[in-house]
């Protein structure tokens, strides 16, 4: 996502935060067989101490992970084209301790800077994956080396409250259409999903923190919507309370038709963040941070790729152990 840097507008509670904070906790999840913690877990959760945590910088600014900023000059349309319209009233967004559900995912780019993605955790069989925009996860499919990735629910102040959970080898999921196709050609499969390993403790991500429902061919109008995001170098994450309606491009560079949301104060590193709707039980996920813009040239406005069949097949594909997609040789 490229972001103009502003400060993150704090505000004070939102009419519905009833919705956002009563009954609509966690749905409890029966903990499976506990796996036995790899070498992987022990080793990421020392290298991701407080400190590197808290200095990462987002990874949704930079176009091929090698730590260099996007620049603005880079784009084939000016940032005016997807901000708020004259006269749009912008619900505001406030930091919160986050749910279990939603957190960041930690890497270190080539350079070996700290970089942070938003991720949420959907339901699977294996109690195990993460969803994404597939701009943040593309430069780790395929044997890509994974630089200490790692996925943490809920982080928050330099807390990891369910532990660090390493992705595993070949465990990250993108459209093949994505990488052919490239971020702005292919804005309408910008989603992506991640497997992850158990935590230090040997507990399986789903079984730890719970999940989320993955809700495809949903349509594009939803209300209300809480969005979440990590703004990179923040302490706590972001949440909004809006509503997404139908955006069908008027960029030729990004071709499709996006779901569209107005929130304020969603910066860089709140990519992959999810778009949630109450649900029983607990919540479903509409969308992610990302598609049209790569998510949105302004920290006001944000976009999703709509979820239709081609998530459905990706999903399928992270579920069952298909051969992840990758870039072409």
């Amino acid at each position: 996502m490229v972001r103009r840097t502003r400060n993150i507008r704090h505000a004070a509670v939102l009419a519905a935060t009833v919705l956002l904070s009563a009954g609509l906790t966690p749905a409890a999840f029966a903990a499976g067989a506990p796996s036995t913690p790899g070498p992987d877990a022990a080793e990421l959760s020392g290298f991701w101490t407080a400190a590197r945590m808290t200095a990462a910088r987002p990874g949704d600014t930079g176009p091929d992970d090698t730590g260099q900023d996007e620049s603005m000059a880079a784009r084939t349309t000016e940032p005016t084209v997807d901000g708020p319209r004259p006269g749009e009233v912008i619900p505001p967004s406030k930091s919160f301790d986050g749910i279990p559900q939603a957190g960041t995912f930690f890497w270190t780019d080539a350079s070996g800077t700290g970089r942070t993605c938003s991720g949420s955790v959907v339901r699977s069989p294996g109690h195990n994956l993460v969803l994404s925009a597939g701009h943040c996860l593309k430069g780790y499919s395929g044997s890509s080396p994974k630089r200490h990735l790692a996925f943490v629910p809920q982080y928050h102040d330099g807390l990891t409250p369910f532990g660090i959970f390493p992705v595993q080898d070949n465990g990250v999921y993108v459209s093949q259409q994505y990488y052919d196709k490239g971020e702005h050609a292919g804005a309408a499969y910008d989603f992506g999903f991640a497997v992850t390993e158990a935590n230090q403790d040997g507990q399986r991500l789903e079984d730890a923190a719970g999940g989320v429902e993955l809700l495809t061919g949903s349509g594009y109008a939803h209300a209300p919507v809480r969005m979440i995001g990590y703004p990179g170098g923040a302490p706590k994450p972001l949440e909004c309370l809006s509503k997404t309606t139908k955006w069908a491009s008027d960029d030729s560079a990004d071709p499709g038709t996006f779901e569209r949301i107005a929130c304020a104060g969603f910066v860089g590193g709140t990519s992959g963040g999810p778009m949630l709707v109450a649900r029983p039980g607990g919540w479903g996920v509409i969308g992610v941070i990302g598609g049209y813009h790569t998510g949105g040239n302004t920290p006001q406005v944000s976009y999703s790729a709509y979820f239709g069949p081609a998530t459905q097949a990706l999903y399928k594909a992270a579920t069952t152990g298909a051969p992840p997609a990758g870039p072409a040789s």
